[in-house]
């Protein structure tokens, strides 16, 4: 017999669930709720699913607790190409001119990222999408970031093998092209697509972002369907108000139909597509609603063959003559650096400009700190703070020439800083320089082996390359680090994240390497 769950104790739970996992129950979905609640009760051990609930309310939850939650509350429904109208507008005309401006440009990098990406099938149909648009992908930088709350989605997704009806809707090609059948019936994404893909986990409603740690900045275009409709109006406009921060001007947001509203996205210009609205960033436009004409198309859901849609590279050209050549690297102050010294120098006048200007920082006013410390800086050239913040909000416009220059400028100043040369290593990662970053990380351990942030990241890329004998004493290095430190401590230079939740990234990337092993 099902035990009764007392009204006011089942408010006060929906109540909960809002605030720390952004999860919306209205009295329409209380069944829902119910459901979850019976589902947690089994999965933590309990008879009784209001000693459940008290026991659960009784003090913050912790990544295991949420993590369970997640997997009774949330919905593991998704196909390949879903909502197909999105994914013609990217494909037929947002993609082809941001490619072509970044080609001209020469800064072949492009970031995405599947907030919410459940089982994978999102983010691999962005992965097959950019594969199609793009002929040389080797000469590109492309990051696919997808992060879900439920671990057990991120698994799935993480081993990329699918049944008949991930493939509803789509064309005959998708499968055949893209996929390897299976003695059981099931199909797996070819390993070229599924290496495009960085699945991590993230809780949108208590976790950082925009973060470099997380790599969830300077993105172009970010999705995020059929997730917003869960969360409390509170919390989704949290949650827009960072997305907003995270993207390039310029930057677009991608959200299920059922989600578009003109309330809901204030920030952003709404773009009327057929079949479709995707939500742009553009601080020097009206918020108005915008009409693209439609061009006809092949279309991505259409077309069998996948060099109908690809951008090639006369396209990439275009018709008129072009020089192209390296960016010349550009900075808004233009002062004279004093010789090197092994100390940063900051007055107790400048600390308050820092203070300010860090202020901005954490609101994503990334512009309004560029200008602000173009002001302050020919007064303080040896304040290394304000440099490394320059960088980072450089980097978070995606500017990455301008964000090095800065980072070195405070190396310059300061050659024993490892924060810096970790810095340095982020920005050289986003720029595809693997090398140059793993050198950088290197420096920073010559200089504090202690350093955990830099054990991590050199156990990360180590992975990404396939090295997981080296990746796996990285990772062990930093465990033994973080066994020092109080669960609840942040991490010095980590965005805000505590031991325990890094801790926890790392004994996930152990399980990866174990498993790829």
């Amino acid at each position: 017999m099902t035990k009764r769950i007392h009204a006011a104790l089942l408010e006060q739970f929906a109540e909960f669930m809002g605030i720390h996992m952004g999860l919306a129950f209205p009295k329409e979905k209380r069944l829902d709720l119910l459901k979850g609640i019976y589902g947690a009760t089994k999965e933590f051990g309990f008879e009784d699913p209001e000693e459940c609930i008290r026991w659960l309310m009784s003090s913050p939850l912790k990544r295991p607790q949420i993590e369970k939650l997640a997997s009774q509350f949330t919905v593991g429904e998704t196909y390949f190409f879903r909502e197909p109208s999105a994914y013609e507008a990217l494909e037929t005309q947002i993609l082809p001119e941001l490619i072509r401006s970044r080609w001209e440009a020469n800064d072949r990098r492009l970031r995405f990222w599947s907030a919410g990406c459940c089982t994978g099938e999102e983010p691999y149909s962005i992965a097959v999408l950019i594969s199609r648009l793009i002929p040389d992908l080797r000469n590109w930088n492309i990051l696919i970031l997808a992060t879900d709350i439920n671990p057990q989605f991120l698994q799935k997704a993480q081993e990329g093998i699918y049944r008949e009806w991930s493939f509803r809707g789509t064309p005959y090609w998708f499968k055949e092209n893209y996929f390897i059948p299976r003695k059981d019936g099931s199909y797996e994404i070819l390993p070229q697509i599924k290496r495009m893909v960085k699945f991590q986990y993230l809780n949108l409603v208590e976790d950082v972002y925009p973060s470099l740690f997380y790599d969830t900045n300077a993105m172009d275009v970010i999705f995020c369907r059929n997730v917003l409709m869960y969360f409390t109006q509170e919390q989704i406009t949290k949650v827009v108000e960072r997305f907003y921060h995270c993207l390039l001007d310029k930057g677009w947001l991608v959200v299920g139909s059922s989600e578009s509203s003109h309330v809901l996205f204030p920030q952003f210009v709404a773009c009327s597509f057929p079949g479709a609205i995707l939500y742009h960033k553009d601080p020097k436009a009206e918020r108005k609603l915008r009409g693209f004409v439609h061009t006809e198309h092949t279309g991505l859901a259409f077309s069998p063959r996948k060099e109908e849609s690809k951008i090639s590279s006369e396209h990439i050209h275009s018709s008129r003559s072009h020089t192209f050549t390296k960016p010349v690297r550009k900075t808004s102050v233009s002062i004279e650096i004093d010789p090197p010294s092994t100390e940063a120098i900051v007055s107790e006048e400048t600390k308050s400009e820092y203070d300010r200007l860090l202020e901005l920082y954490e609101e994503g006013q990334y512009e309004e700190v560029i200008s602000k410390a173009g002001t302050i800086l020919p007064q303080h050239e040896k304040d290394t703070k304000l440099m490394a913040l320059l960088a980072k909000a450089y980097d978070n416009q995606g500017k990455l020439n301008d964000a090095i220059f800065w980072c070195e400028k405070a190396i310059s100043v300061d050659k024993l800083n490892p924060e810096f040369h970790h810095l340095r290593a982020i920005i050289l990662q986003e720029q595809g320089q693997l090398e140059g970053a793993i050198a950088s990380l290197k420096r920073a351990l010559y200089l504090d082996s202690n350093f955990v942030l830099a054990h991590f990241m050199l156990g990360n890329l180590a992975h990404q390359a396939g090295r997981h004998k080296e990746s796996r004493k990285y990772f062990e290095n930093a465990l033994s680090l973080l066994s020092r430190y109080d669960l609840d401590v942040v991490v010095d230079a980590a965005d805000g994240l505590t031991a325990g939740r890094l801790k926890e990234l790392i004994l996930l990337m152990l399980n990866k390497n174990n498993h790829n092993a």
